[in-house]
C-alpha cells in the first residue's frame, strides 16, 4: 500500500503540473492524498501534520485570492520592479509593434497542430497569375543582370518605363487609387521571379511596394495625402524612397540625429506652422532618382507650438525632392548591384506641418509607424528576392552538373559535388517554404515582426550558402564575368541583403529572440505591463494573473520536457491528417519547442535584465525558434502541394537539417551557460538520453542531388516561379534546353558505348568537328537513326553553348558600347558531349 500511495503522489503531482491545475485543484488533491495516507495507517499523526503544513496549507493560501495577492503577489511585484530590465520608449514601441502568430505557438512548448493544419495554402488569384505569366515575364525579357550592370548601370530605360506603365510600382496600392491591389503572396511571387532574372529589376520594384511612402500612406496618411500621392505612385509619376538610415545611426535607427524643430515659416507665400529640418542620410534605395522623399527625423518643439511635449519623438514626412534645400547626393555603388541607391541631406529646410504623414496627429509616432510597417515589408522583400537568386542558382547549377563531364562522367555523379547540390536544393526547399508562410501571415492580416525577422535572417543566410555552393560546383565558369555567367552577380550582391533592413548579426542576436521572448511568451509582456501600471490594486491584480499563469506554464513545460526526454517525444501529438511519414518531425518540433520554452524561462529567471546583453545565448535561443519555423514551414509546404511523393527527399533533408541545427543551438546554450549548475540540471532533467536529431545522411543527400539533376515534376516544383529565358532572348536558355535533352541522349550514348567496347566504333572524340564525323560514322553503321544523329549534333552544339565561358578584347571596359563586346569560346574548343555533357 505504501508503494501505491507514493506512486499516487508522483503521478498526481506530475499530472497536476502537466495540466496546469488551479490552486483549488491542488488543495483538493493534497487533502485527498494526505487523508488517504492517514486513513490507511500509512502515516502517523506527526507525519500527517507535517504533510498538511507542507502541502495543504500552501494550497489553501494560494486558493484564497486576497491572501495570495497580499502575502505573495505584492512583495514579488515590488521585487520584480527592482530587477526588471530598463526599456526605452523606442524599445517598447519595437516590441509592441506588429503581431504574433504561429511563432507564439512555437514558443509555447506546445504547438497547436490543429490550428496549424487549418492555415490555408497561399495561392494567386487568376488576375495575379495572368500578371505573372505576362507582365512579369515581359519585364524579365527586358532586363538581365549583365546589361543592367555592364551597360546601363541601372535597370534599362525600356524596362523602367514598362515597370511604370504596367503598374509594378503600385502592386500594394488599392484599385480605387489606380493600383493593382495584389496580395502579399503575389507581391512575393513577383519579386522572386524578377530576382531570378535581374537584381536591379527586383529591387526597383520591391522598394516602392515595401517600407516606403505608399505603405505608410495607406496605414497612416490623411485622406488628402492618399488622394494626391497614391494615384501618382501607382502610375509611376512619382518615384518614392524612404530616408531612415543616418551615418551615426545604422541598426539603431531610434538614435537618428536628424532633427526637425517646430516653428513658423513661409510656404507658398503664407506663414504656416511646420518644421525646420536638418538631416543627413545614406544607403537610401531609389534616392538618386526619387521624386518624393519619405523622411524620418526627431521632432523637437522647444516653444511648445504643438503641445506640452518638448520632444514629441520620431516623425515621418513626405517631401518633394525638388523642394528648396533638399540635396540629392551622388550614387553609392553596393557591390556592383546597380539599383539606384545614394545619400541625401538638407539643412534648415522648412516643411509645412501638412507634409507629416498623417498630419499633426502623427507627429512623434513615426517610430511605431515604421516598426509596424517594417514587419510586413521584411516578411516579403528580402526573403522573396533571395529565394529568386537561389532558384536561378539551383536551376542552372543542377543543369550544369548533369551536363558537364569530367573523366567521362557527369560531375553531378561525384559524391563531393552531390554534397553541395543537396545543400543547395534542400536549403532552397526550406527557404521557399519560409517565404510562402511569411507572406501568408501578412495576407491573413498579421504584422509578423518576429516571423519577418526570422525569414529575413535565415533566408538571406541560406541564400549565401546556396550561391557559394553553386560557385564551387561550376568552378571556373563561375568566376569569369560575362553574359553566360549565371552566378557571378548573385555571388557579388548577396552581402547587400545580409546588411539591409537590420544587419544579420543584429537580427539574430537582438531581434529574433529579443522580440520573441517578450511578444511570443504568453506572460512576460503581461508582467511587464503590470509592473508599469501606476494603480496599485490594478497592478497587483494583473501581476497576480500573469505571475501564477507563468509559474504553471513553466512547471507544465518542465514535466512535459522530462517526459519527452525519456521517450524521445514519441507519444506527443501530431496533426490528425498529417502525412504519416512525417510524424517524427512534428514530434521533434514538439520536443524542441518545449526545450526552447524552458530554456527561455530559465534564462530570464537566472540572468534577468542582463540576458539582453548575452547575445551569444539569445542568438542560439533565437536559432531554435527560427529552425522550428523553418521546419514547420517545410511540413506545411509539403501538405499544401498535395504531398507529392517525389518531393519527400527534399522534405526529409530540410526537416532533418532544421532539427539538427535546433539541437546544435540548444547544445550550444548548455555548453556556454554562465551557470554550470543550471546547465547540468537542464541536461539531466530534459535530455538524459540526449537528442536524437542528426544531419541528413549521405544517402539522402545523393537522392536530393539526383532529383536536382533529373528533369521532372519534383525539380519543376523546386524552381517554380523562377524565370527561364528563351534562346531568342538569352543564350543562358541553352543550359536548360540541353539539360532536358540529357535523358534521351543518355539512352543513345549507352548504346554507342556498347559499340565502342565491341570495337565497332572508335572512342568518342572531344573536339566538335571530330565528334560530328564520329556521329556520322555511327549513322553509317546504322547504330543510330538519322533523327538520333540530328539529336546528338544539336546536343553537342547546345552543350558547347551551355558550358561556354565569355572572353573579351584587351580594351574591354574602355569601349563606348560594351553590349556586344562579349565573345564566347571557340566552339571547336568547347566541350563536346563527352566533356561538356
Amino acid at each position: 500500500m505504501m508503494v501505491l500511495w507514493i506512486l499516487a503522489f508522483i503521478v498526481g503531482v506530475s499530472a497536476l503540473l502537466l495540466y496546469r491545475a488551479h490552486a483549488w485543484q491542488w488543495l483538493i488533491a493534497s487533502v485527498l492524498w494526505v487523508g488517504a495516507g492517514a486513513a490507511g495507517d500509512l502515516i502517523g499523526p506527526v507525519t500527517t501534520a507535517i504533510l498538511a503544513v507542507v502541502f495543504i496549507l500552501p494550497s489553501l493560501v494560494l486558493s484564497i485570492g486576497p491572501l495570495r495577492r497580499a502575502w505573495i503577489t505584492a512583495p514579488m511585484l515590488a521585487k520584480f520592479r527592482t530587477i526588471m530590465p530598463e526599456m526605452s520608449d523606442t524599445e517598447k514601441d519595437a516590441i509592441e509593434a506588429g503581431s504574433v502568430w504561429w511563432d507564439a505557438d512555437l514558443f509555447s512548448g506546445r504547438p497547436d497542430w490543429q490550428k496549424f493544419a487549418a492555415f490555408p495554402a497561399p495561392k494567386l488569384s487568376p488576375e495575379e497569375q495572368a500578371f505573372m505569366d505576362n507582365q512579369v515575364e515581359h519585364l524579365c525579357d527586358l532586363s538581365n543582370d549583365w546589361e543592367s550592370t555592364q551597360v546601363w548601370q541601372d535597370l534599362p530605360p525600356k524596362a523602367w518605363q514598362y515597370a511604370k506603365d504596367a503598374g509594378f510600382l503600385g502592386m500594394i496600392i488599392p484599385k480605387r487609387y489606380g493600383g493593382l491591389e495584389f496580395s502579399a503572396y503575389a507581391h512575393s511571387q513577383v519579386v522572386m521571379k524578377l530576382a531570378s532574372r535581374c537584381s536591379a529589376a527586383a529591387v526597383s520594384v520591391m522598394v516602392p511596394n515595401s517600407l516606403g511612402p505608399a505603405e505608410l500612406l495607406l496605414h497612416y496618411g490623411t485622406e488628402e495625402q492618399k488622394n494626391y500621392y497614391l494615384p501618382r505612385l501607382a502610375k509611376g509619376d512619382e518615384i518614392p524612397c524612404f530616408a531612415l538610415t543616418s551615418p551615426y545611426a545604422g541598426s539603431d535607427a531610434a538614435a537618428i540625429p536628424d532633427v526637425g524643430i517646430v516653428c513658423r515659416g513661409t510656404f507658398e507665400g503664407r506663414e504656416t506652422l511646420g518644421f525646420r529640418v536638418t538631416w543627413n542620410k545614406r544607403y537610401i534605395t531609389l534616392g538618386p532618382i526619387a521624386t518624393v522623399l519619405g523622411l524620418a527625423f526627431r521632432a523637437l518643439d522647444p516653444d511648445h507650438l504643438l503641445g506640452t511635449d518638448a520632444e514629441p519623438g520620431i516623425t515621418c514626412a513626405l517631401i518633394p525632392t525638388n523642394h528648396p534645400g533638399v540635396i540629392i547626393g551622388r550614387r553609392h555603388w553596393p557591390l556592383n548591384a546597380v539599383f539606384q541607391n545614394g545619400p541625401n541631406s538638407g539643412k534648415d529646410v522648412f516643411i509645412p506641418l501638412d507634409w507629416v504623414i498623417g498630419g499633426q496627429a502623427q507627429v512623434g509616432k513615426g517610430w511605431r509607424m515604421l516598426m509596424e510597417c517594417l514587419a510586413a515589408g521584411r516578411a516579403i522583400s528580402l526573403p522573396s528576392s533571395n529565394v529568386g537568386y537561389s532558384k536561378i542558382a539551383v536551376r542552372a547549377t543542377g543543369a550544369y552538373a548533369a551536363v558537364r563531364r569530367q573523366f567521362r562522367t557527369p560531375i553531378g555523379k561525384f559524391e563531393g559535388v552531390q554534397e553541395a547540390l543537396a545543400r543547395m536544393a534542400g536549403n532552397l526547399y526550406a527557404m521557399d517554404a519560409a517565404r510562402r508562410m511569411a507572406a501568408l501571415a501578412v495576407d491573413l492580416g498579421e504584422k509578423p515582426s518576429v516571423i519577418s525577422a526570422i525569414a529575413k535572417y535565415h533566408v538571406t543566410e541560406r541564400a549565401r550558402k546556396v550561391v557559394n555552393d553553386g560557385m564551387d560546383v561550376v568552378a571556373g565558369k563561375g568566376i569569369c564575368m560575362g553574359p553566360n555567367n549565371f552566378l557571378a552577380r548573385a555571388y557579388q550582391q548577396i552581402p547587400v541583403s545580409i546588411t539591409v533592413e537590420g544587419a544579420n548579426i543584429m537580427t539574430r542576436c537582438l531581434m529574433i529572440f529579443g522580440q520573441g521572448a517578450i511578444r511570443c511568451h504568453p506572460y512576460v509582456l503581461k508582467e511587464l505591463a503590470a509592473a508599469q501600471t501606476e494603480d496599485h490594486d490594478a497592478a497587483v491584480q494583473a501581476f497576480d494573473d500573469a505571475l501564477f499563469g507563468h509559474l504553471t506554464f513553466v512547471t507544465s513545460n518542465i514535466v512535459r520536457g522530462a517526459l519527452q526526454g525519456i521517450t524521445f517525444s514519441r507519444f506527443s501529438s501530431v496533426p490528425s491528417k498529417a502525412a504519416p511519414e512525417l510524424h517524427a518531425y512534428y514530434r521533434g518540433a514538439n520536443q524542441m519547442s518545449t526545450l526552447l520554452a524552458i530554456a527561455s524561462d530559465v534564462s530570464m529567471a537566472v540572468l534577468g535584465g542582463s540576458l539582453k546583453r548575452r547575445e551569444s545565448i539569445t542568438g542560439r535561443l533565437g536559432d531554435i525558434l527560427s529552425q522550428l519555423f523553418l521546419l514547420t514551414a517545410t511540413l506545411k509546404r509539403f501538405e499544401d502541394e498535395g504531398r507529392p511523393e517525389a518531393d519527400l527527399p527534399l522534405v526529409h533533408w530540410a526537416a532533418q537539417d532544421a532539427l539538427w541545427q535546433a539541437r546544435e543551438a540548444f547544445e550550444g546554450v548548455l555548453a556556454n551557460y554562465p551557470s554550470r549548475g543550471v546547465a547540468w540540471w537542464m541536461r539531466w532533467k530534459l535530455t538524459p538520453l540526449g537528442l536524437p536529431y542528426a544531419k541528413p545522411s549521405d544517402a539522402l543527400a545523393a537522392q536530393v542531388a539526383e532529383l536536382m539533376q533529373t528533369p521532372g515534376d519534383a525539380r519543376e516544383r523546386l524552381i517554380a516561379g523562377s524565370y527561364s529565358p528563351r534562346p531568342e532572348i538569352d543564350e543562358l536558355a541553352y543550359g536548360e534546353i540541353v539539360f532536358k535533352m540529357t535523358p534521351e541522349v543518355t539512352v543513345i550514348e549507352q548504346r554507342l558505348r556498347t559499340a565502342v567496347k565491341e570495337g565497332r566504333l572508335p572512342t568518342m572524340p572531344q573536339s566538335l568537328p571530330e565528334f560530328s564525323a564520329w556521329v556520322e560514322g555511327a549513322a553509317r553503321l546504322q547504330l543510330i537513326t538519322a533523327q538520333e544523329q540530328g539529336t546528338l549534333a544539336q546536343y553537342a552544339d547546345y552543350a558547347a553553348r551551355a558550358v561556354a565561358v565569355d572572353d573579351f578584347p584587351a580594351d574591354f571596359g574602355r569601349a563606348a558600347d560594351m553590349r556586344h563586346a562579349s565573345q564566347t569560346d571557340n566552339a571547336d574548343e568547347a566541350a563536346t558531349p563527352e566533356v561538356a555533357t
